[in-house]
This record gives structure tokens, C-alpha cells and sequence, in this order.
């Protein structure tokens, strides 16, 4: 294999593909990963004497993007990252800080065996494969049982498959009083916002279309407007609030409802809750439903010297039976084609998160490229103008916003 080398705004780094020896790596500070982290480390170092993993938690910052880019620019990476956002690797790559994992031997091969068709939304617009794709938290609705009940609602069949219904269920819930919101997703202006409101019912509605494909905005259409219609609603009749709840809008009971992923299960065990796919217009079956992915992924850094031992890492890691440990510890959803029937123990033994295993197969992630946040932004933007604060047409906002993309997406 030829060594890699990588110019970005931190200067020259080169690591060769094929050197060996000792690496540096980074995951995610969550206890949970923290615990899978460490495990992995000590089975890959006893192994392996010769090529020792140093692992670490992701350095305290405003947010993990802006670690890594700063590492990134400064020349000092760590070999891996376990934190590594689909939403900021046009923009480290475009650095010159990721390594392209499809020039490596095997590299494209082994990753689309291990993760299937899904694999492809993590690519570059050249196909190419500048991040690992590792695990997933697929977001469903979870509703509060016991404020179902107290509103009289059938808690064991919940009427939330429709817009329809949903607007029905959500306005007993609050005309009832049981709780201030039917729903709260945050009503802020950051660019990750949307993948909890509009993305994921978008997914569902379209049947897995991103909004943003082939450089073009696919949302200022017929399903765009029909779910930024039915969250406008939702604002409009005061079912969900236009202000930000500082703590845990569902754990407090201050909504009946929430948009989460299988970290939820172990967040809300204080909870009676069930869960259900997200809403479409007309009804879906749980079988057919799409929904946003909130994927982490894998990054190889420019800045490793050791990118032999890094490749070899990352394979070990995201190996048949560290990703059991990866289900295991943290009920994250492992990107893979067989999560089912190689995991089926696993999914028997803990019922609360068959669902999730069951979606994590039909995800959407945001789109790729050198811009993905400022179209994200520039989404958001419009969305918190018109459908939140109903300040502006929404099909116009949504119109206006799919222009603007179109210009952001062709930049290089």
C-alpha cells in the first residue's frame, strides 16, 4: 500500500498505511462509551504488545466539532476518533484531516460488507470513504403511558400514526392538563435541531430521502410542506411550546411526548413509556417507516503516524463481537446488515430495544460534503422563522431556504 499524506490548514502531516506501532485514540465521554472504550483498549493491547493503544475520552470543548477541528489544524489528531460527526467530515476532510479509508486495501469492501447499502449516505460526492459508519441511535416517538391514561387515551395503542391523529392525540393531551406540551422538540437555532423535528418525520414521509441530494434541496416539495404544515400546527395550537425547557421536558413531565433514540431507554427507566415510529401524513407501517439516524462514526486522522496499526484498530473495533459489546454497554444501534439475527440473544433478553433494532436498518443521515452545516443552518433558519414562530409563509420559508441550498451546495 502507498502512504497516505494529507495537507491541511494545519500544515504537512504524512502517515504511511502500512507503519505499525503505537496510536493514539479518542471516544466519546459518555459513561457508557467510556466503558466500551476501555474494554475494547485493554483486549486490543493484550493482544497486540507491540502496537499499544493509548485510548482517552474527547477533550472537554463547546462542542466535539470544534475539538477536532482545532486538533486537525494544529497537527496533532489522534490516529482515531469515535465522536466523529457525518455532519462535520466534508468539512475536516476539506482540511486536509481525514484519511480517505477507500484508498486503503480492502478499505470500501470491508465497510460496505459490514454496514450494506446504508454504507453509501456516508460517502463523499466521489464515492469515496472519509469516515468509518458506526452506530446509530434511529429516533422514535416515546409517549408517557401514564399521561395517556390520565387523559383518557389508550396507552397500549396509541393514536400518533397520522398527522391527523397526532394533532388529535397531542390536543387531548393538553386540553386534559396532564401535561404543558403533547410534545417538545427545542425550539432553538442551532443547526442539529431539525434532525429532531422536521429530518425524521421528512424521512418517514419521503421513504428515506435526504434533504439534500445530487447537490439540490429535495424538501420545497409536496411531503416538505405537509410535515413543516403539520409542525406548524403543532406550534400555532400551542401543543408544542416555542420556548426552551432547561431541563428534561420528559423526564419532568412537562411533555407527554419526546423524539429519541435508544439512549432513551436507560435515561427514562423512572418512565412508564412506550414508543412508536414517527408520524407520516397518512399512516406507515412500523415495517415501512424511515426516521433521521443520528449516527457517530469513525474517523482515521492525517495526523497518525501509525496508520497501519489505525486501520487494524478500527477493523478490531468494529468486529462482529465488539459491536455486541458496543449493543451491549451502550444500547446503541452497531451499523450493520445482520444486527438482528447476529445480535438475536441480545434483542430476546432486552425487549425495549427490538424496535430500535428493527429501524436502525432504514435511516437517513444528513447529506455529505464541505457545507453540510451551513445548509443545515440555512434550513434551520427558515424553519424557526416560519413553522416555529410563524413569522413567515411556511411554504415560502421552505421555498426561499431550498434556493439558498442549491447555491451552498455546489461551493466547493
Amino acid at each position: 500500500m502507498v502512504g497516505l499524506t494529507a495537507c491541511g490548514s494545519g500544515g504537512s502531516t504524512s502517515g504511511n498505511a502500512s507503519a505499525k506501532g503505537p496510536i493514539t485514540i479518542w471516544y466519546s465521554n459518555n459513561e457508557q462509551e467510556v466503558a466500551w472504550g476501555k474494554q475494547m483498549v485493554a483486549a486490543w493491547n493484550a493482544a497486540n504488545p507491540d502496537e499499544q493503544v493509548k485510548g482517552q475520552e474527547i477533550p472537554a470543548g463547546k462542542s466535539s466539532e470544534e475539538v477536532i477541528g482545532a486538533a486537525i489544524a494544529a497537527g496533532n489528531a489522534p490516529c482515531l476518533i469515535y465522536n466523529t460527526a457525518p455532519s462535520a467530515v466534508g468539512q475536516f476532510e476539506k482540511q486536509g484531516g481525514l484519511v480517505d479509508l477507500s484508498k486503503i486495501d480492502g478499505g470500501a469492501a470491508y465497510i460496505e460488507a459490514r454496514s450494506g447499502d446504508v454504507s453509501k449516505q456516508y460517502q463523499n460526492a466521489d464515492g469515496d470513504y472519509f469516515q468509518m459508519p458506526w452506530k446509530s441511535n434511529p429516533v422514535v416517538i416515546f409517549y408517557n403511558k401514564d399521561l395517556f391514561k390520565k387523559a383518557g387515551l389508550d396507552p397500549e395503542n396509541p393514536k400518533l400514526s397520522t398527522y391527523a391523529d397526532f394533532l388529535a392525540t397531542s390536543k387531548t393531551l393538553v386540553d386534559k392538563g396532564v401535561a404543558p406540551n403533547a410534545i417538545l422538540p427545542a425550539p432553538t437555532s442551532e443547526f442539529f435541531q431539525s434532525q429532531f423535528d422536521f429530518y425524521p418525520l421528512y424521512a418517514a414521509q419521503t421513504g428515506g430521502s435526504q434533504i439534500v441530494e445530487d447537490n439540490k434541496a429535495t424538501f420545497a416539495d409536496q411531503d416538505g410542506y405537509d410535515v413543516a404544515d403539520f409542525w406548524a400546527t403543532m406550534y400555532k395550537d400551542k401543543l408544542a411550546g416555542q420556548e426552551k425547557y432547561t431541563g428534561d421536558a420528559f423526564a419532568d413531565g412537562q411533555a407527554a411526548m419526546a423524539i429519541v433514540g435508544p439512549w432513551a431507554v436507560s435515561i427514562y427507566k423512572d418512565v412508564n413509556w412506550g414508543s412508536v415510529p414517527v408520524p407520516t401524513k397518512d399512516g406507515t407501517s412500523a415495517a415501512d417507516t424511515w426516521t433521521f439516524s443520528d449516527a457517530k462514526n469513525i474517523g482515521l486522522y492525517s495526523a497518525c503516524k501509525n496508520q497501519g496499526t489505525a486501520w487494524d484498530v478500527l477493523k478490531f473495533s468494529t468486529s462482529e463481537e465488539q459491536d455486541g459489546k458496543l449493543l451491549e454497554l451502550t444500547g446503541q444501534m452497531p451499523l450493520r446488515t445482520d444486527l438482528q439475527t447476529t445480535y438475536a440473544d441480545y434483542f430476546t433478553a432486552n425487549p425495549a430495544y427490538k424496535a430500535f433494532g428493527d429501524q436502525a436498518s432504514r435511516t437517513v443521515e444528513v447529506p455529505p460534503g464541505p457545507n453540510t452545516v451551513e445548509m443545515l443552518q440555512t434550513f434551520r433558519d427558515a424553519w424557526s422563522k416560519s413553522v416555529i414562530f410563524g413569522k413567515e409563509d411556511v411554504h415560502k420559508a421552505l421555498d426561499d431556504a431550498a434556493a439558498k441550498i442549491d447555491t451552498i451546495a455546489k461551493q466547493p
